[in-house]
């Protein structure tokens, strides 16, 4: 049974969680702050995280999820009564992987949360088999098999959702692929989600492995079509 924490500190709506995620046969944990959050995951082990925005105790979500990112890669949901893209944006580019905007379906929150499950063991599968290594450029070197990307000998953060897209344009090198493609291709035909979420994905890869993420040569924007990783380079 996959085991999920609710970081939540409306009573109502974290009491909303728990109920559909345990009838869809999930085990749930709920916290209400930051700080008791980090500490579950100090002293347990979890398959996803659903993580609000707006907790109390002077630790916000964007804190938690940045902190929750530096110690494991499993899936992050953020869940906010926030609409403006601004605040999408932030969260994933501190390591999310998905966000539910307040108020939501309960049958949409389910189906979220199996997707990213459902995509991060894929993505994990395919790994585990690979054992060779992929070298990029900029002295990037990908450990597919361990899940580890180093430049220059020093590992660099890489949550899976990075690793992947990262994984799949130098593979296919010299090849333009749009936001669509790239969003069915990491994340999957039967995701819901939005295709702008790659962007975001993008401009945190360049930002690691480019030697100017303004001016990036590795991962180039074809204006109109996507992206296209240039091998050779």
């Amino acid at each position: 049974m996959k085991k999920i924490l609710i970081i939540e500190d409306e009573e109502a709506i974290a009491m909303i969680e728990q109920d559909y995620l345990e009838l869809s046969n999930f085990e749930t944990e709920v916290v209400g702050d930051g700080a008791s959050a980090l500490q579950k995951l100090n002293d347990n082990s979890y398959d996803l995280i659903l993580l609000d925005l707006m907790l109390p105790g002077g630790m916000s979500g964007y804190d938690v999820c940045k902190k929750i990112r530096g110690q494991v890669d499993i899936p992050i949901i953020m869940v906010t009564a926030k609409t403006e893209s601004l605040d999408k944006v932030l969260g994933l580019e501190l390591g999310a992987d998905d966000y539910l905007t307040k108020p939501f379906d309960p049958a949409e929150l389910v189906a979220r949360v199996k997707a990213n499950l459902n995509q991060y063991e894929r993505l994990k599968g395919q790994t585990a088999q690979a054992k060779e290594k992929l070298v990029i450029g900029n002295g990037i070197v990908m450990e597919l098999g361990s899940y580890k990307v180093t430049k220059d000998g020093k590992e660099l953060r890489f949550p899976n959702k990075e690793f992947e897209l990262l994984r799949f344009l130098a593979q296919n090198p010299n090849y333009v692929y749009s936001k669509e493609q790239l969003f069915e291709k990491i994340w999957g035909y039967d995701y819901i989600g939005d295709p702008a979420t790659v962007a975001v994905h993008i401009n945190r890869i360049r930002e690691k492995i480019e030697q100017d993420s303004n001016n990036p040569k590795l991962i180039e924007t074809v204006w109109g079509v996507g992206y296209r990783f240039n091998g050779g380079k």
